[in-house]
C-alpha cells in the first residue's frame, strides 16, 4: 500500500439505539479493523449532541485497546480547550502504560459541539475562557519525556498547519470538514522544524481524513450515504437528531431541490463500490502529499458499516 489506512470513529446512535449501542458497536468495528490490518483505530470527541455516543475518547481508548491486540488506538481528538494540559498528560500516561506502543494522543481546538455546551464544559464560566490552545499546546508537549503517547496535531484550518509545522508535530487534516487542505498540508510540509523532543518525528507526517462509504455497487454505497447526508444538513440548521434511518433519509433529501451527492455542499463524501472507493482514497492521499488516510462514516445500519471497512480493507490487500 503507498499509505497506511486507519479508521475514525465517531460512535454514531442509530435512531432507535442507545449510547450504549453505539459505544460497543465501536468496539465490534475496533475488533475487525484489528483483523483486517488497519493502522491505527481513532475515536472521535463530541458533546451535546444526540447523533454521537463517544464524549470522551479517554474513556474508550482503554477498552478497545483491550479489546484489540496490534492496532494503535488514540483520539481523534482530545479537545484541549476543555481541559487541563497535564490532566491530559496524566490521562494518556496511564494509557501508554497498560498498552505501551500503542497509544496516540490527536489534540484539536475545536469544541466539539455548540458554544453552549463549550460553555457549560468549563469551570470558570463568569468569563469566556482564554483563546491559549497554542500554550496548552506547548505546555502539554512539555510533560512528554518518553515519545509516549505519540501526539498529533489535528486541523481543518491553515492556523492548525502553522503550529503543527512550528511543533514539529504529526498533522492530521480533517478533508471530511474542509475539503480544500492541500494548500495547508503543503505550507506544513515546507515550514516543518524537526522538535528535540523524545519520539518526534525527523520529517514531516501530513494524515487526511475522508468520508467514505464502501458497498458492493455505487447506488448502494450512494444510498446508505443518505443518514449521514441528512444529519449533517440538520446540524448546519441547528438541529442535531440520532442517525436515521436510510428510507427516512432519502425521502428527506428529495425535498431539497439539489442532487443528494451534491449534499451537503462544501462537503466531500466519498461513496462507492470498492475499486472506486480505493481510488480516490488513492488519489486524496497524493494529493495532500499524506502517508496515511483516515476513514471516518456514519451509517445506520451497524452491519452495513461493518462491511463498508471490510470492502475496504480487501480493496487495498
Amino acid at each position: 500500500m503507498p499509505f497506511h489506512l486507519s479508521v475514525l470513529d465517531q460512535s454514531p446512535i442509530p435512531a432507535g439505539s442507545t449510547a450504549g449501542d453505539a459505544l460497543r458497536n465501536s468496539l465490534e468495528l475496533a475488533r475487525l479493523a484489528d483483523g483486517l490490518g488497519y493502522y491505527r483505530y481513532w475515536l472521535a470527541e463530541h458533546h451535546g449532541t444526540p447523533g454521537l455516543a463517544c464524549n470522551s475518547p479517554e474513556v474508550m481508548i482503554g477498552p478497545v485497546a483491550s479489546a484489540t491486540s496490534r492496532i494503535r488506538v488514540g483520539s481523534g481528538g482530545i479537545m484541549l480547550p476543555h481541559y487541563s494540559p497535564l490532566k491530559v498528560f496524566e490521562s494518556f500516561t496511564m494509557l501508554s502504560g497498560l498498552y505501551p506502543g500503542r497509544i496516540d494522543l490527536g489534540l484539536g481546538r475545536a469544541p466539539g459541539t455548540s458554544s453552549r455546551v463549550a460553555h457549560m464544559l468549563q469551570r470558570d464560566r463568569r468569563q469566556p475562557p482564554p483563546d491559549d490552545f497554542r500554550e496548552q499546546l506547548a505546555e502539554l508537549l512539555g510533560y512528554i519525556k518518553t515519545g509516549e503517547p505519540e501526539p498529533s496535531l489535528l486541523g481543518s484550518s491553515p492556523q492548525s498547519a502553522i503550529w503543527a509545522a512550528e511543533l514539529g508535530l504529526p498533522y492530521v487534516f480533517a478533508d471530511f470538514i474542509n475539503p480544500a487542505g492541500e494548500p495547508y498540508a503543503a505550507f506544513y510540509r515546507e515550514h516543518f522544524v524537526a522538535s528535540a523532543r523524545p519520539g518526534a518525528p525527523r520529517e514531516p507526517q501530513v494524515s487526511v481524513c475522508a468520508w467514505a462509504v464502501c458497498a458492493e455497487t455505487r447506488e448502494e454505497a450512494v444510498r446508505l450515504s443518505a443518514s449521514a447526508r441528512m444529519m449533517m444538513l440538520l446540524l448546519f440548521r441547528g438541529q442535531l437528531i440520532p442517525v436515521p434511518p436510510v428510507e427516512e433519509a432519502l425521502e428527506f433529501l428529495a425535498h431539497e431541490g439539489a442532487p443528494m451527492e451534491t449534499l451537503p455542499v462544501h462537503r466531500r463524501v466519498i461513496a462507492g463500490a470498492p475499486s472506486a472507493v480505493r481510488a480516490a482514497l488513492e488519489t486524496l492521499a497524493e494529493d495532500y502529499g499524506a502517508g496515511e488516510v483516515f476513514v471516518v462514516n456514519i451509517l445506520y445500519d451497524h452491519a452495513a458499516r461493518l462491511r463498508s471497512y471490510e470492502l475496504l480493507a480487501q480493496a487495498f490487500q
